[in-house]
């Protein structure tokens, strides 16, 4: 979650439910968009001296808008320049059709099709994403950065689909056993 917020803020100074709606729109695929837990990268952000904020009053709000700082950037330049974690790529989903068998056959079906209704939720989130995306006018210098935020997009929509295809396959399967 620290490096999201960074990379947000390295785009634009943004005050913590903006962080959020960020984070709802996509990111909460790879991290949790909690307010719990973006409160406490925050404050571990701020502790750190990656972050700094200003006090603003706009309309009788008080809001606290959060930019990034120098040993910010540094920090998240440096993490964005690492190799990537060859080690982390878990599914914990996984481990319940691994152990499906013990469980109760009459939720078996039922379960993966309720997990199937919210991959296709987040399908058809990310479909409509790729599809503004392509009406956004991409300017010289934010080239590069819609680019690879594109290219995430289609990451999530496509391993979505795969995964859709993957359980109907399951649910097929599991249908042709009990003949």
């Amino acid at each position: 979650m620290d490096n999201i917020i960074l990379g947000l803020l390295i785009l634009e100074s943004r005050t913590i439910y903006q962080l959020r709606e960020r984070i709802s729109k996509g990111m909460n695929l790879m991290y949790s968009n909690s307010m719990g837990s973006i409160q406490a990268a925050i404050k571990k952000l701020l502790n750190h001296g990656y972050i700094s904020y200003e006090e603003n009053i706009e309309d009788g709000k008080y809001k606290k808008i959060y930019s990034i700082t120098d040993s910010g950037k540094r920090y998240f330049f440096e993490w964005i320049n690492t190799p990537f974690d060859t080690q982390n790529m878990k599914n914990p989903e996984l481990v319940k059709v691994y152990f499906m068998g013990l469980s109760d056959e009459t939720h078996r079906k039922n379960n993966i099709e309720k997990y199937l209704s919210y991959l296709a939720e987040r399908y058809h989130m990310l479909e409509t994403i790729c599809d503004e995306a392509k009406k956004i006018e991409v300017t010289k210098e934010n080239k590069d950065i819609i680019f690879y935020q594109l290219a995430t997009a289609r990451y999530g929509k496509d391993f979505m689909k795969f995964n859709i295809e993957w359980y109907k396959k399951l649910i097929k399967d599991m249908e042709d056993e009990e003949l």
